[in-house]
Formats: C-alpha cells, sequence, structure tokens
C-alpha cells in the first residue's frame, strides 16, 4: 500500500482541502480501490492519515489478532496452557449444558 503525502502547510494544501471536501467521495472510492491511504502533512511531518472504514477495520483487527498471540506467546512459558483435548472436552460438556437446559 501506497501512500500520498500531502503538506497541509502549504499553498497547495489549501486546493488539496477544497478538493478534499468537494470530492471526498471519489476520493474515498479511490483509497477503497487502490488500497491506500493519504498522509496529511504538516511543515514536512505526517500529522493525520485519511483511510477508509474498511480499511481501518482490517487494521483494527489484525492489531488485536498480534496481540492476541503476543498473550499466547507469554503464557507458554508461564504454563497458562491448555491441551487441545481438554478444551475440546470442556467445550463438549458447555455445550451439552446449554442443549440440555
Amino acid at each position: 500500500m501506497t501512500n500520498k503525502i500531502i503538506d497541509a502547510s502549504s499553498r497547495e494544501s489549501h486546493g488539496r482541502a477544497a478538493k478534499l471536501k468537494a470530492k471526498a467521495a471519489q476520493m474515498l472510492s479511490e483509497m477503497k480501490t487502490a488500497e491506500r491511504a493519504i498522509v496529511l502533512t504538516q511543515r514536512g511531518a505526517a500529522s493525520a492519515i485519511i483511510q477508509d472504514f474498511q480499511a481501518h477495520q482490517r487494521l483494527q483487527e489484525a492489531l488485536l489478532m498480534l496481540k492476541l498471540m503476543v498473550q499466547g506467546e507469554a503464557d507458554i512459558p508461564a504454563r497458562r496452557t491448555t491441551t487441545q483435548e481438554q478444551v475440546f472436552a470442556d467445550l463438549k460438556v458447555r455445550l451439552a449444558a446449554t442443549t440440555d437446559g
């Protein structure tokens, strides 16, 4: 995914800001199609990212998965693990309890 850089402190940014307002739907569609975000800069430093919602959701889900992986990796040396057989046995007991009641 490549990012488009816009310097928000330049004269060019005023025109681009107007373009953003006037053509927001078109830009969002293009961002989604090209799978890229727009990076806004101020004085040459990145200050904000414009990203479509689905891309943001995918990023959040990926970060959550990474967090879970890190937690899982930390559980191994701390011996906070359960065998696959025990997990399935517990699930069978829970499933039976919900279908019987």
